[in-house]
């Protein structure tokens, strides 16, 4: 058995009393497949991106054709009373028509084209955010689960020390007992016993809200959890490297250059509306009129109702010429181009937070890795030391105190060394995630992946339809 997993050995020890890790204990890898299938967040990010889909379409709507129908009906009644004696008149009409009116914009001045590619590279970078968001979400699962699986191993060594000044409490009392002993090393043992007491309910507190963090992310409630493991086939080899592979493929820096297009595209937008335009339009009405007058009427004789169906169709073309429209559109022009060069800078400042990111998570792993190597030095000299100690103790060259001072120098490296353990998977994993490839895919994770795509082409070129591609 390796130092590196002593700790993670002696707890489970400890809880299953059999000094074997259960069979059945939850993985990183499964953890972490959870959180990428229930995480809250990444899924709200999905969603957002599906409805960023539907701009494309909504774009491309600019040169479709419009189609609307309309119809109206009318009804009158109108009495006239005559004088001498004349019989009155009384006259119903009535009217029901319906038409079809067509619209289609030629040339708009580019606008709807320049909208679609906005569009366009606004799905674009939205798809690199969700990138970005689901790399979060995995590292955020990864660092949880090894904030639990540390809480644990330290609330365990808590459990163990407790157990061992208990024994020495009793050990120093029967000592003072048959007069080999002081009152003062009874009272040190206390001490040292009292405090354990309130370290151990410390820690414990700390499991708990470890756990109530991990159900947050992973979505699931932490049972027993195998040792983590830091994703080696995801890591450069140098920080030369890792600051390269992050410049080309940090899904945040792609997200702002993609934002930079959809911002170019506004502006060639809005100039856009200073260019004529030209619309077809066409449309067919359909009226069909009756009126009846009463019989004593002396405008038509002998007739009583009258109808008649009229249907007309037009077509036309207008052009459209802006001339001055207030220095609205040349504002909204100045406008677009300034927030280009904020998306410009954007890529600026992104590359920078992502090389800093790279630098500063390469040197946590250093540390970390020589962290391990070093308290498993000090554990391990510290364990030999306290069993030293202990057997001095026993042929009077040492005090309860000699032994009271080794135990804590031997849970302070175990603790030392759990806490270094957990920051080398979590320095791992944020190195992964600096340079852009913490993916469920590339971490080969057993869930079924989200492949944004297939709802961005489902959407992009619908020309009709209320359902959403999953069928709500």
């Amino acid at each position: 058995m390796t130092n590196k997993f002593w700790i993670s050995t002696a707890l489970a020890a400890a809880v299953l009393s059999g000094g074997v890790v259960d069979a059945m204990a939850e993985s990183l890898t499964g953890a972490l497949a959870r959180a990428y299938r229930n995480n809250q967040s990444l899924n709200i990010a999905r969603a957002q991106l599906r409805a960023t889909d539907e701009n494309v379409p909504q774009a491309k709507a600019g040169l479709r054709p419009t189609v609307s129908g309309s119809g109206n009906a009318t009804s009158s009644n109108s009495r006239t009373t005559f004088g001498d004696n004349i019989a009155t008149q009384r006259n119903r009409a009535g009217q029901i028509g319906f038409g079809i009116t067509i619209s289609q914009t030629i040339f708009d001045g580019f606008q709807t084209p320049n909208n679609v590619r906005s569009a366009e590279a606004t799905v674009k970078a939205s798809q690199q955010n969700l990138a970005n968001t689901e790399q979060n979400t995995l590292y955020n699962a990864a660092a949880a689960y090894m904030d639990v699986l540390r809480d644990r191993q330290i609330s365990g060594l808590r459990r163990q020390n407790l157990a061992f000044l208990q024994e020495q409490v009793r050990a120093a009392r029967a000592r003072f007992d048959v007069g080999e002993g002081t009152r003062t090393d009874v009272a040190q043992a206390e001490a040292e016993q009292a405090l354990a007491t309130a370290l151990l309910n410390s820690a414990l507190a700390q499991v708990a809200s470890s756990e109530a963090t991990y159900l947050q992310i992973v979505g699931d409630a932490p049972k027993d959890l195998a040792p983590g493991k830091a994703p080696s086939k995801l890591l450069p080899s140098s920080i030369t490297q890792a600051l390269a592979i992050s410049q080309k493929e940090h899904p945040a820096i792609l997200a702002t250059l993609n934002a930079v297009d959809a911002a170019a595209f506004q502006v060639k937008s809005a100039e856009g509306q200073l260019l004529p335009s030209v619309r077809l339009s066409g449309s067919v009405d359909n009226t069909y009129g009756l009126s009846d007058t009463s019989p004593n009427s002396t405008s038509l004789p002998g007739v009583d109702v009258t109808t008649q169906n009229e249907v007309s169709a037009t077509v036309g073309a207008s052009l459209s010429i802006p001339i001055y429209t207030g220095g609205l559109v040349e504002s909204q022009v100045r406008q677009f181009k300034e927030v280009l060069g904020q998306r410009q800078i954007e890529v600026d400042s992104q590359r920078d937070a992502v090389r800093a990111a790279v630098a500063t998570t390469w040197a946590e792993l250093q540390a970390a890795r020589a962290n391990v190597t070093g308290y498993n030095a000090q554990v391990r000299a510290a364990r030999l030391a306290l069993e030293g100690i202990i057997e001095e103790r026993n042929v009077g060259q040492r005090t309860t105190l000699d032994v009271l001072n080794g135990q804590a120098d031997l849970i302070s490296g175990q603790i030392l060394l759990v806490g270094a353990q957990r920051d080398e998977v979590v320095a791992s994993y944020a190195l992964a995630s600096a340079i852009g490839r913490l993916s469920a895919t590339r971490l080969q994770l057993n869930v079924a992946t989200y492949e944004p795509k297939e709802h961005y082409e489902a959407v992009k070129d619908k020309w009709f339809g209320l359902r959403t591609p999953d069928g709500r």
